[in-house]
């Protein structure tokens, strides 16, 4: 039906019989001369249609509709002078058009398809097929294509052998709620989705496959946002034999590799390591972007004892006071400040106090109860200087952290301090083994059960984990661990997270059983590919490299799911609703 993309032609082609198909972006009368830009996955080109030349055909391009689906026929040819488009990859040339076929006529779309959407994204998703029709879509979707054949080609060098996993498989304990699945054939049992094929993978360990890799979808049962989804695409990396700076070291890579295809990018190796701690200690968080400075300093020592009661007393019961000085803000209005409390109780905090330094001003809501000692203390451990803001908030440490992280990110996009086309990877190293559930009041994994511990110490409160996370500009790519292995280690660790035996072998059985039989030392990684593409591709949605997302609300609005099923159908499960599902 074709000989060529619309998007493939240039100079090389001029005079060569060309039959094109694809979708009507635009079309032009000039003076009674049709001009069409046709569309395919490609590109786009011009054809031209003139009465006298091809009159049957200029009856058809009369009647064209936009978003129709065409074959045309025709001579490529260069433009005339003057009419070069430079911004088109095939902006050269047209294509002089004698015959035209309309494949399938589309009705009038729901919204221009084109880059310079205005749509809804509520409406792109209803329309999720033409919203795919866009240029940039189409680039995202091969871009994410090429990023994963990179992937695959980089792990084959390696000697890692891809296996598939399966999809229905028992529901454990793995830090979210599990999609689960009825079983028809087993009444009141029921499979669930995999939240990531960690007891499988350990599992190809025992089973001797040494290097094992797998671009696999995973499920999880908890509320969205923006860089999550109910089911998402994961780079799923287990190998034995090895250690934190080998899996490191094939990860760093793995990613200069993708960068330099994808972006033409050269990514410096090795990635600088950051042990937990100190990231938690210098910005509040364990996903920190390095871009750029505004570090965060601890000031509870300062404050303590302090005449401003609000600081002192946080001090006196075991909170914190961090800070941190944003530079040139200081000249911000009085209106703008007192917003960054807004946006600061947004984040959980209880407030927050800003310091504007101007000369010898010193502009403060709160100036008349803090000492100069304190505000040179404050300076002077923030970095402040002429024309900053210095940013303080007092709560619990953790909260104080978390508040100013967001702070952090939020200063540095308002002052425009957040670089183009910078990729600031690092590593996250020796992260907590255990961490505190206020929901269960318990001690759970902060990985999972099956992470090994950096040491003898196992205290709940203090035992660390030989565990990594890599970080990119702020946003954490992937995360894994070197794995227990020796059962003596395992029975520990299962002690302190308060499980008995019984529990153990109840939820984790077949997987105790076949370490029974030799389990060589292993560990690995898992990525998050749509988060990986979304950086890609510049975007700050994943819901904009994936083709067909959830809403916010777990919904596809394409299909309408989920949505209710028949008695029927839930009869032969076994199943009774006890009432009746609210209709949308």
């Amino acid at each position: 039906m074709r000989t060529h993309a619309c998007g493939g032609l240039g100079l090389e082609h001029a005079g060569e019989r060309v039959a094109l198909c694809g979708w009507v972006a635009t079309t032009r009368d000039h003076g009674g001369v049709i001009f069409v830009d046709l569309r395919d996955r490609e590109g786009e080109v011009q054809i031209v249609v003139h009465p006298e030349e091809a009159g049957e055909a200029h009856e058809v391009a009369q009647r064209l509709k936009t978003e129709s689906v065409v074959r045309a026929v025709g001579v490529v040819r260069p433009r005339p002078e003057g009419t070069v488009n430079p911004d088109l990859p095939t902006g050269q040339v047209e294509v002089a058009v004698d015959g035209i076929e309309v494949l399938s006529e589309a009705d009038t779309p729901p919204f221009p398809v084109e880059d310079r959407i205005t749509a809804d994204e509520t409406l792109r998703l209803r329309y999720r097929y033409l919203d795919l029709r866009r240029p940039q879509m189409t680039r995202i979707l091969r871009m994410r294509h090429a990023a994963f054949r990179s992937i695959r080609d980089h792990m084959e060098r390696n000697g890692f052998v891809e296996v598939e996993t399966p999809m229905l498989t028992r529901s454990t304990p793995e830090g979210a709620r599990d999609f689960l699945v009825p079983s028809r054939l087993q009444p009141g049992a029921f499979y669930a989705l995999p939240q990531s094929p960690q007891l499988f993978k350990q599992i190809l360990m025992v089973s001797g496959l040494d290097r094992y890799y797998q671009i696999v979808r995973c499920f999880r049962d908890e509320d969205l946002r923006a860089d999550r989804q109910p089911e998402f695409t994961q780079l799923d990396v287990e190998l034995s034999f090895t250690d934190e700076a080998q899996v490191q070291e094939l990860v760093e890579g793995l990613m200069a590799e993708v960068w330099e295809e994808i972006l033409g990018v050269s990514i410096a190796t090795p990635f600088p390591r950051l042990a937990y701690d100190e990231a938690m200690e210098r910005f509040g968080t364990d996903k920190p972007d390095l871009r750029y400075g505004m570090e965060l300093a601890d000031l509870t020592e300062a404050f303590r004892g302090s005449g401003f009661n609000a600081f002192a007393k946080v001090v006196q019961d075991g909170g914190a006071v961090k800070g941190l000085a944003a530079p040139g803000a200081a000249s911000w209005s009085r209106k703008d400040l007192d917003g960054l409390v807004v946006e600061a109780q947004a984040r959980g905090a209880s407030g927050l106090v800003w310091i504007a330094l101007r000369g010898e001003e010193v502009r403060s809501p709160v100036a008349k109860f803090l000492s100069e000692e304190e505000l040179a203390a404050t300076r002077g451990a923030t970095g402040a200087g002429e024309g900053d803001l210095i940013l303080l908030v007092a709560d619990t440490p953790g909260r104080a952290g978390t508040v100013l992280d967001g702070m952090r990110r939020l200063m540095a996009e308002r002052l425009d301090l957040v670089p183009e086309g910078e990729w600031a990877f690092v590593w996250i190293t020796e992260p907590p083994l255990f961490e505190w559930s206020d929901e269960g009041e318990t001690w759970v994994s902060v990985h999972h059960p099956f992470t090994s511990p950096a040491g003898d110490d196992l205290d709940p409160a203090t035992a660390k984990a030989r565990a990594y996370d890599v970080v990119l500009n702020g946003w954490e790519l992937g995360g894994g661990s070197i794995r227990i292995h020796r059962p003596e280690i395992q029975r520990k660790v299962f002690e302190a997270l308060g499980m008995t035996p019984a529990e153990a072998e109840e939820r984790f059985g077949f997987l105790l059983e076949a370490f029974r039989y030799g389990v060589p030392p292993h560990g690995g990684i898992a990525f998050g590919l749509d988060r990986l593409a979304m950086l890609l591709a510049g975007m700050d949605n994943i819901r904009d490299v994936i083709a067909f997302p959830k809403t916010q609300s777990g919904a596809d609005l394409l299909t309408g799911a989920p949505a209710p099923v028949s008695g029927a159908q839930l009869r032969e499960l076994g199943l009774r609703l006890r009432e009746e599902p609210k209709q949308s």
